[in-house]
């Protein structure tokens, strides 16, 4: 990473600004712009996420905002309602109260004396999501999006449901949000409200994983603020990216191919991170390309960037199967459009006998499969944030609980760009199912790497809004999406399609042990095939940043995967660690540390033994004020129900000042 010490210009740094929604709450803001930016005034670009701008976002701010500032824009970084300084509660994600205040803040800014009246949105995750959901709206002043690992489709492609599959990252994603729901605001900021604004919070956020999982379908819940359900209501030019490891990847594909405005898109190597962090690597100098973004729609310059073709991807080489990389061997391609003219589909056959191919022998007997539901061991996080164990390692055991079929060694490279379509004419014993269906490239030694994957819930395969009992026994045609990829398959590898029951623990186990049974002759795989692997695009420059923040880390961040197995009892155990590091941020001796443990079990052929439970444990201090917070949430179920236990503790110094408990059950709806 190149650090830029001398920047062009002055920037001036505002720690704490109000802004004024309303109905009478105030959002925190932290606000960054050029020296002299009210006698000359300069756009605007605004992040706007509940992820606290004094504390747990400001050592990744302080490297990134001031250097754009110095490039004459105003970056500001506001504090949904209910998080870090802001006032009042913040209930849910991406909320009516939420986005009405978004569009409240852009006016805002906009009407600054150092604002020119341009404003552009930038986020990763959840800046990214409501970024797009904010452009859907038309806020006069907005004019431009840069949406960075977020998603149009909150349902059918977000943490909660992948195919109608309820995701076990829902509960960790819940447990997040959970843990940071619970602390307060800054006192050097807000004064003696600081305790009044945290009872509140620890009294009135609620629980969300009892929320989400209240909504097993794509109801209206789900279809507000997914951008899909009307592409033409976003006007406004938006640069999408994401990462092949990231969980949000498919999403870059939709946005340039559905919105009717100005659309650009790049994926590279990364998981969910900003590209110029991006893991694994190459990171990319993503500061200088976002700011030709920025200097051609905001402030009317040509940079270029519009010339260039709308899709850029990094297409991978085929690698030893690792559950963590530090980089990615391959090279940058683009694509005119998407779809792209230089990307056909190629049909391959599944033969009775395990075979993968047009010359597939599809006159066998129907094959059947039962998964452990130790199958998905090795699948990583449904979203990697490249840390150890996250990603997905050798496939082999997986393999070894599925139903696979493979082609002959291939005669030459084998380039895949974009997303294949698994049809599947099959049947099942039990009325609700689910399928899990990967592609695997096979290496000549044995070794076999997850290229792509989608999952399926078989109650939904007429669709995510009504979900039906299955018949057992009655065949059904079914389609099955995979996540979207840019992976090359040397001469002499395999590639496998396996097929599984079950893919704990990214999926919630279907209610009973299912046996599938497939007909090979009506089914087929259809994959995105790219004629080459060319023309090679210039690399990207070195990553570069502003100053790094002023922080000393008492204990460093850190990251483990643990899997253990009861050989007794065959119950699979998988512990993950994630301790965000305990810091002091020196400029304003505050003192802050973030640790949570994730543990997921299950018996081999019992659904009724899955159990996750997730805690977070923080701790925030200044000069004698000191506050923790515990939260703890545990996940079981039985066929008919899910059972979610979970707990809160709050202490300001030694008092125990809240303390609040859930024990709810929530039906199964056809999962």
């Amino acid at each position: 990473m190149k650090i830029d010490t001398d920047l062009p210009r002055l920037v001036r740094e505002l720690p704490h600004v109000e802004i004024p929604m309303p109905d009478g709450t105030r959002l925190a803001a932290r606000i960054w712009m050029p020296d002299g930016a009210e006698n000359a005034p300069v756009p605007a670009i605004l992040e706007y996420i509940p992820y606290r701008k004094n504390d747990k976002t400001l050592e990744r701010d302080a490297a990134r905002a001031p250097w754009l500032a110095a490039r004459d824009y105003a970056y500001v970084r506001v504090d949904l309602r209910g998080t870090g300084e802001s006032e009042g509660v913040m209930e849910d994600e991406y909320t009516e109260f939420e986005l009405a205040d978004g569009c409240d803040v852009i006016a805002w800014i906009a009407d600054q004396a150092w604002c020119d009246g341009g404003v552009g949105i930038v986020g990763i995750s959840w800046g990214g999501f409501n970024g797009l959901q904010l452009a859907a709206l038309r806020p006069p002043a907005l004019k431009a999006v840069v949406t960075i690992c977020s998603t149009d489709d909150r349902y059918a492609d977000d943490i909660h449901y992948m195919g109608g599959v309820p995701l076990v990252e829902q509960l960790s994603w819940a447990s997040v949000m959970f843990g940071i729901n619970t602390l307060p605001p800054d006192p050097a900021h807000v004064g003696e409200r600081w305790r009044d604004m945290w009872h509140r919070r620890l009294d009135e956020s609620g629980l969300w994983l009892d929320t989400w999982l209240r909504h097993q379908t794509r109801d209206a819940f789900w279809q507000h603020g997914s951008v899909c359900e009307d592409w033409d209501d976003i006007e406004v030019p938006v640069y999408a990216v994401s990462g092949w490891a990231d969980g949000y990847c498919s999403a870059v594909f939709r946005l340039v191919e559905n919105l009717r405005g100005p659309a650009k898109g790049i994926v590279g190597p990364w998981a969910h991170r900003y590209p110029h962090l991006g893991a694994p690597g190459p990171a990319i100098d993503w500061l200088s390309e976002e700011t030709r973004w920025w200097d051609h729609w905001l402030k009317g310059h040509d940079t270029g960037i519009m010339d260039e073709e709308p899709l850029r991807l990094f297409l991978q080489q085929s690698a030893p199967p690792r559950s963590h990389y530090a980089s990615r061997e391959g090279h940058w391609i683009a694509e005119p459009s998407w779809p792209s003219p230089n990307v056909t589909p190629m049909v391959l056959g599944l033969g009775a006998d395990g075979s993968l191919g047009g010359d597939a022998d599809r006159s066998g007997a129907p094959l059947s499969v039962c998964s452990p539901l130790w199958v998905g061991l090795h699948g990583g996080k449904w979203c990697s944030y490249a840390h150890p164990g996250d990603q997905p390692g050798d496939q082999r055991r997986d393999d070894a609980g599925s139903l696979v079929f493979e082609t002959a060694p291939l005669d030459s490279d084998l380039h895949l760009v974009g997303d294949a379509h698994l049809s599947l004419r099959c049947r099942v014993d039990r009325p609700v199912a689910q399928i899990a269906a990967r592609l695997v490239d096979v290496a000549p030694d044995g070794t076999a790497a997850r290229v792509s994957y989608g999952l399926l819930n078989l109650n939904h395969h007429g669709g995510h809004a009504a979900p039906a009992t299955l018949v057992p026994g009655e065949e059904m045609s079914v389609s099955l999406s995979f996540k979207h990829m840019a992976q090359s398959l040397p001469a002499g590898h395999r590639l496998r399609l396996s097929l599984s029951t079950t893919y704990f623990p990214i999926a919630w186990p279907a209610p009973e042990p299912v046996t599938l049974t497939v007909l090979p002759a009506a089914s087929e795989l259809r994959l995105p095939v790219r004629a080459d692997a060319g023309p090679r695009l210039p690399d990207f420059a070195p990553p570069r940043s502003g100053t790094p923040l002023d922080v000393s880390f008492h204990e460093p961040p850190r990251s483990e995967w643990r899997v253990g197995e009861d050989l007794d009892t065959g119950r699979i155990v998988i512990e993950i660690g994630d301790h965000e590091g305990a810091a002091t941020i020196e400029p304003q001796q505050f003192y802050h540390s973030a640790e949570g443990k994730e543990r997921y079990s299950i018996l081999p052929s019992d659904p009724a033994s899955a159990e996750g439970e997730v805690t977070w444990i923080h701790e925030m201090s200044r000069d004698g004020w000191r506050v923790k917070t515990e939260t703890q949430t545990r996940m079981t179920c039985d066929a008919e129900f899910y059972h979610i236990v979970a707990k809160l503790r709050a202490w300001d110094g030694a008092t125990l000042e809240r303390e609040h408990d859930w024990s709810v059950s929530i039906p199964r709806d056809h999962s």
